[in-house]
C-alpha cells in the first residue's frame, strides 16, 4: 500500500529545540486532527510548552501576516525561545481566566444571545422599537433609575460605623476615612463636628451632615496660603464612586459596605418601562432575561415566525450548548461577575463549540475545572465535536477521565522546574501505564480506598438561615478540626455557602492565588520575608547597609534598575528582552557583589534552591520558614525565582506555607487542586493535615475524587443545580456517603469501582 509521506508530515505539528523557561531543548511531534492531552507534576514545563511556545509562536506568526498599520495598534509580542514549529494552525485559547468583573457584563451580553433577544422583540415584538430600545447599555433602554445595573446600593450603616466611637476614635471603618487620612482631615477642618462626641450621641442633623452632605466648597488661609478643598457626606460620596463606570474595579472595597438589593423600578431586569411594555408571545424581556436558560429554550422552540426564522435558529443552537455543558441553570441576566470560574469556563468553551471553522487548533487550559465528576463526560464529547470539525485539541489536564479518554498523551517532567522539562511520553494511555519513568502513569494505576476509620468530632462551627442566590434558609454545621469538603454538582450552592459564611465572619480566612502577588520584583525569598533576614546576615557581616543587598533599592544595577534585563522596544516587530550587558542579569551593582557571606555573594545566595540554602544557612528563623516550604514540596524552587514564573500548583503551595504554622483557624478553600497533578493533589493533602495537626479546621469546595476520597467529612450540596439546588442533600463522615444515593456518592462509587 502507498504511504503519502508528505502528507503525513503535515498532519504533525513539528517543535523543534524549545527552550522556554525550564524547557530543556526538547523536540517532539503534536498529531493534528487528534484529541492531544499534555500531562505532568506541577512546575515540569507544561504552560511552558503549551502557551509559552505554542501559542505565543501562533500569535506571534498572525502578526507577521498583517499590515504594519494594524500592528501598531496591537499589544506587542515577543518571539518564544524555540528553534523552529513547523506545520501550526492559528489557535484558539480557552483558559481558566474569569470573565471580569464588569457589572454590564452578563451571562447574556458575553454570550451574545442577549444581542440575538434584542433582535427578535425589535422583529417580531409588540409595540415596535428599534433594537438599541432594548439595550441596558444605552440610554435608551437603561433602566432610569439603577442606570442598567439591575441593582440599588442600600448603606449597612452597622458595616461602615461603629455608633460607640467618635471621629477621632475611629468610629468610620471604611480605609479613605481612616484616622489622620486626607478625608478624616477633611472632616475636622469643616468645623462641622465634635471629633470627640460618640457618634450614638450625634443628632440626626449632624448624622445627616456626616453621611449625606452634598459637596460644599470650602477655602482655609491657615497656612499663610489659600487653599480650596471640597467636604461631601460620607454615604454620598460612595454612591457617587459607585455610580462612576470607570472605577468598577477600584470600587469592589466599597460595596462591602452595601447591600445590594434588586432595583425597585426594574425588578432587576435593567430595562425601562419602554423596553418592557413590549411582549412577544404575551412575554417581557424581563420575563426571558430572568428564565433558567433550559426554560428559556423551551419557550423558542414554541416560537414559529417566518420573519424571526433565522435568529431563532441562532439561538437555540447557542442555548442547547449551554445546556449541553451543563450549566442550563444560569439566567442570561446572571452578572459575569458572580460566575463561579468552573462556570466562566463552561461558557468560553460553549463559545467555541459555536465555531464553524477548521483547522484550528484548540488550546485550552484544564476545561475540567468547576465541572463535578457527573458533569466530565459532557466536557470530553464537546472536546470530541470540535476535534470532529478537522480541528486539534491540544488540553493541558489533570482529570483522570480526560487524560483516558485522549487520543494521545504528552507527559512532561519527570519532575519540576529544574528536574523537569523534558518529554517523558508520548503516545496513548495504555502506554503510559506501563511507563516506569512517567509519575502520571504510576498515579493513573493507582487509585485511593475509602478509609473504614473516623475521626472523632467535639465541636461544630454552626450557621443558621442562610439565604443567597439558590440556598434559602439553609442551617449548616460544620465540625471543627478536621477536613470537610463541600461537594455538589455545578450551581448546586457550594460556592453561594462559601461566599455568605466568609461575608458574614470575618474570622474564616479564604486562601486563594487573590493572597499573593504575581509579579517579576517579589521572589520566593522575598514574599517568605526570608530576604530581609538575609539581607541584616550581609549587613553585619560586611558593615554595610541592608539596603545595600536590595535590588529594589541602593543595591540596584542602575543599569535595568534591579530587573536583570533591559527591554528593547523593537517598533512593530515587539519587545525584545535582553540580558543587562552590566550586571548580567543579576540584579546588582558591581561592588554589591563583593561583599560575602560564608563565601558566597548575594546573587550566588539567590541562585540557591530551597534544598541548597537549608544546608547552607545555620540562622534558626531562615532554617525554620525554608523547611515549610520543603515541606510543602517546593525544595526545589531558587530562592530568586520570581512568583510571575511560577504555575499555578507552585503558587498554591508558596501560599499555604505563610499559613502553615498558625493556629486556631478556620481556613477556606475553593478547588486547590485547580492545576495540579495527582502527585501534587498528595502533597497538597499532606500540607493540609499539618494544618489540622495544628489546630485548624479547613474547608475545601473540590470536585476531584482523588482529593474528596481523603477527606473527614462531607456536606454535599444539591440535588441538581440552580432552583433544583441550594439543600443539604447529605453530611456526614465520607465512609457513609455510599448509602446516600447523591450525585456525588455515584461518581465516588464509580471511581472506586463499585458501579
Amino acid at each position: 500500500m502507498y504511504i503519502d509521506e508528505e502528507k503525513l508530515s503535515f498532519n504533525k505539528i513539528k517543535i523543534v529545540g524549545a527552550k522556554e523557561n525550564n524547557l530543556k531543548n526538547i523536540s517532539l511531534e503534536i498529531d493534528k486532527h487528534k484529541f492531544n492531552v499534555i500531562t505532568g507534576v506541577s512546575g515540569s514545563g507544561k504552560s511552558s510548552l503549551v502557551f509559552d511556545c505554542i501559542y505565543a509562536m501562533a500569535q506571534t506568526s498572525f502578526y507577521e501576516t498583517l499590515s504594519t498599520y494594524i500592528v501598531k495598534n496591537l499589544p506587542k509580542l515577543s518571539k518564544p525561545n524555540v528553534e523552529k514549529i513547523d506545520n501550526l494552525s492559528p489557535c484558539v485559547l480557552v483558559e481558566q481566566r474569569k470573565l471580569g468583573t464588569n457589572p454590564r457584563s452578563t451571562v447574556g451580553t458575553y454570550t451574545e444571545i442577549y444581542t440575538y433577544l434584542r433582535l427578535l422583540y425589535s422583529r417580531i415584538g409588540y409595540p415596535i422599537y428599534d433594537s438599541s430600545y432594548f439595550s441596558f447599555n444605552t440610554s435608551k433602554g437603561a433602566c432610569k433609575k439603577c442606570g442598567g445595573l439591575g441593582v440599588e446600593l442600600i448603606v449597612d450603616l452597622s458595616k461602615l460605623i461603629d455608633f460607640n466611637l467618635s471621629l477621632n476614635e475611629g468610629a468610620i471603618k471604611h480605609r479613605t476615612w481612616k484616622i489622620d487620612s486626607r478625608y478624616f482631615n477633611i472632616q475636622k477642618s469643616t468645623g462641622y463636628f465634635d471629633m470627640d462626641k460618640k457618634l450614638k450621641d450625634y443628632s440626626q442633623e449632624e448624622l445627616d451632615l456626616l453621611l449625606y452632605k452634598e459637596p460644599t466648597n470650602f477655602m482655609n488661609q491657615n497656612e499663610g496660603f489659600v487653599q480650596n478643598w471640597s467636604y461631601e457626606g460620607i454615604i454620598s460620596r460612595l454612591l457617587k464612586r459607585q455610580s462612576d463606570s470607570r472605577g468598577l474595579q477600584i470600587n469592589e472595597y466599597d460595596r462591602e459596605f452595601f447591600k445590594e438589593d434588586k432595583c425597585s423600578l426594574c425588578y432587576g431586569s435593567r430595562l425601562n418601562e419602554d423596553a418592557l411594555s413590549v411582549k412577544v408571545h404575551n412575554k417581557s424581556l424581563k420575563d426571558l432575561l430572568n428564565l433558567e436558560i433550559v426554560d428559556l429554550y423551551d419557550f423558542i422552540l414554541t416560537i414559529n415566525n417566518a420573519e424571526a426564522s433565522e435568529i431563532i435558529s441562532k439561538m437555540k443552537k447557542d442555548l442547547k450548548n449551554l445546556i449541553d455543558l451543563g450549566i442550563g441553570y444560569l439566567t442570561l441576566n446572571r452578572s459575569v461577575g458572580t460566575l463561579s470560574g468552573g462556570e466562566a469556563q463552561k461558557i468560553k468553551l460553549a463559545k467555541s463549540m459555536n465555531n464553524t471553522l477548521n483547522e484550528l487548533v484548540y488550546i485550552m487550559d484544564e476545561p475540567s475545572l468547576g465541572f463535578h465528576s457527573r458533569d466530565v463526560d459532557k466536557i470530553i464529547k464537546s472536546i470530541k465535536n470540535i476535534v470532529s470539525n478537522n480541528n486539534t485539541a491540544i488540553v493541558v489536564e489533570h482529570n483522570r477521565k480526560i487524560i483516558s479518554s485522549a487520543d494521545n498523551i504528552i507527559d512532561i517532567g519527570p519532575e519540576s522546574g529544574i528536574n523537569g522539562g523534558e518529554v517523558i511520553y508520548n503516545g496513548n494511555v495504555s502506554g503510559i501505564i506501563d511507563n516506569s519513568k512517567s509519575v502520571t502513569g504510576k498515579y493513573l494505576k493507582n487509585r485511593k480506598v475509602i478509609s473504614s476509620q473516623a475521626k472523632e468530632i467535639k465541636n461544630f462551627y454552626e450557621v443558621k438561615g442562610i439565604n443567597i442566590n439558590n440556598i434559602k434558609n439553609l442551617d449548616v454545621k460544620i465540625p471543627l478540626n478536621i477536613l470537610t469538603c463541600i461537594t455538589g454538582v455545578s450551581g448546586s450552592g457550594k460556592s453561594s455557602l462559601i461566599r455568605y459564611l466568609i461575608n458574614n465572619d470575618n474570622k474564616l480566612i479564604k486562601i486563594g492565588k487573590e493572597n499573593i502577588g504575581l509579579n517579576s520584583r517579589s521572589n520566593v525569598a522575598t514574599y517568605t520575608k526570608i530576604f530581609d533576614i538575609i539581607r541584616d546576615l550581609f549587613s553585619k557581616e560586611n558593615k554595610v547597609r541592608s539596603s545595600e543587598f536590595s535590588f529594589n533599592s541602593t543595591g540596584a544595577c542602575p543599569n535595568c534598575n534591579g530587573t536583570g534585563s533591559i527591554k528593547m522596544d523593537m517598533h512593530f516587530l515587539g519587545d525584545v528582552k535582553q540580558v543587562c550587558e552590566i550586571c548580567q542579569g543579576k540584579r546588582y551593582k558591581e561592588e554589591v557583589l563583593k561583599y560575602l557571606y560564608k563565601g558566597k555573594n548575594i546573587n550566588d545566595v539567590l541562585e540557591m534552591t530551597i534544598e541548597e540554602a537549608l544546608n547552607f544557612f545555620e540562622d534558626k528563623d531562615i532554617k525554620e520558614r525554608l523547611e515549610i516550604l520543603k515541606n510543602v514540596g517546593l525544595e526545589y524552587l531558587k530562592l530568586g525565582q520570581t512568583l510571575d514564573t511560577l504555575s499555578g500548583g507552585e503558587v498554591q503551595r508558596v501560599n499555604m506555607s505563610k499559613y502553615l504554622i498558625k493556629k486556631g483557624n478556620i481556613y477556606i478553600f475553593d478547588e486547590p487542586t485547580q492545576g495540579l497533578h495527582l502527585r501534587d493533589i498528595e502533597i497538597l493533602k499532606n500540607v493540609m493535615k499539618k494544618m489540622i495537626d495544628n489546630g485548624n479546621t479547613i474547608i475545601v469546595i473540590e470536585h476531584n475524587l482523588d482529593f474528596i476520597i481523603d477527606a473527614d467529612y462531607i456536606i454535599d450540596m444539591g440535588p441538581d443545580a440552580g432552583k433544583n439546588g441550594g439543600k443539604i442533600v447529605y453530611e456526614g463522615y465520607l465512609k457513609d456517603i455510599m448509602n446516600s444515593n447523591t450525585y456525588t456518592s455515584i461518581a465516588i462509587k464509580e471511581y472506586l469501582g463499585m458501579e
